[in-house]
């Protein structure tokens, strides 16, 4: 007897698209995101496109009325709601572009719920193209099945981002002078959280001890090697994710 089909196929293509989307619903598509299904994807007529909204989840949807350059989707049945996010912000000192590329696709990866870039003095960047930015984090969210896409936010100045820091959010500050264990730190913390990683040059002296003046700042050691700013925001949020976010959480992803 064959096999049952899977469902939805896991080959399904797999796209973030304004929403709300809902049952019997319809959209059509063109521009980047019809290139990607019609050319790189080859979706054909009556093939399965998995849609998110950000909104209320992932969608099933069926392929029809397709042009050379636009398609439309039919919405047949939600999969999934969308996630519960954990409330976790990673707060990282801008880098080189490659660098930080890598860092923006892997937050989104790890389920980081906003991604803070900062400007500090020892920053060799000071510029971010944000709608770059964003499309890393998406594509990145797409591929590893979120239904619920990263905020991110515009670039601050340090001393700003200190400044209107939240009272109730932990700022959890990966300080390469040491500090607490970041394991027994991010376990101890029950609430609103954030990791603050630095440039290529590290804090100077005086930005460390702004950042130690904030009631809400925890300086935590990574461990015992000096880590570049990709690889300690990166080491920092996964393992936060594996202490106090939702890498306990069952259930399985489409």
């Amino acid at each position: 007897m064959p096999a049952t089909p899977a469902w939805p196929p896991r080959s399904a293509p797999r796209l973030f698209v304004e929403g709300p989307l809902r049952e019997g619903g319809e959209i059509r598509l063109d521009g980047a995101p019809a290139h990607y299904l019609l050319r790189v994807m080859r979706v054909g007529a009556d093939d399965i496109v998995i849609l998110c909204d950000d909104i209320t989840g992932e969608w099933a949807t069926r392929a029809s009325d397709i042009g050379k350059r636009d398609l439309s989707l039919q919405v047949i049945e939600r999969l999934r709601a969308r996630e519960p996010v954990p409330d976790f912000w990673l707060c990282a000192a801008l880098l080189k572009k490659d660098r930080f590329d890598l860092l923006l696709e892997k937050a989104s990866e790890l389920g980081v719920r906003r991604f803070q870039p900062v400007l500090t003095r020892r920053c060799v960047a000071d510029k971010l193209n944000l709608d770059r930015a964003r499309s890393i984090l998406t594509e990145a969210a797409e591929q590893c099945a979120r239904t619920a896409l990263p905020e991110l936010g515009e670039p601050v100045k340090l001393d700003m981002l200190l400044r209107d820091w939240s009272a109730d959010r932990a700022l959890f500050f990966a300080d390469e002078l040491g500090g607490d264990p970041a394991a027994e730190a991010f376990a101890a913390w029950q609430g609103p959280a954030a990791l603050l990683t630095g440039p290529e040059g590290g804090f100077d002296d005086a930005e460390r001890a702004a950042i130690r003046a904030l009631p809400q700042a925890r300086p935590i050691t990574l461990g015992p090697r000096i880590l570049r700013g990709e690889t300690a925001a990166i080491a920092g949020a996964a393992l936060w994710m594996g202490i106090a976010g939702d890498w306990g959480r069952d259930g399985t992803a489409n």
